[in-house]
């Protein structure tokens, strides 16, 4: 998905963009979106982490 050009609300379904999701689609786009966002976090703190132990 992809979230920095077309947002939660709209969702691909073939070649045509749908406008209006159920509200159940939407709850799930967001649980998709959480689940990436707290790999992306664990993923800048492992990186902080490596540059903090090699600037040691």
């Amino acid at each position: 998905m992809c979230y920095e050009h077309h947002g939660i609300n709209r969702h691909q379904m073939g070649n045509c963009w749908r406008q209006f999701l159920t509200k159940e689609e939407k709850i799930e786009l967001l649980e998709e979106y959480n689940t990436w966002l707290v790999k992306e976090t664990k993923g800048v703190r492992e990186k902080i982490d490596d540059l903090k132990k090699a600037s040691k």
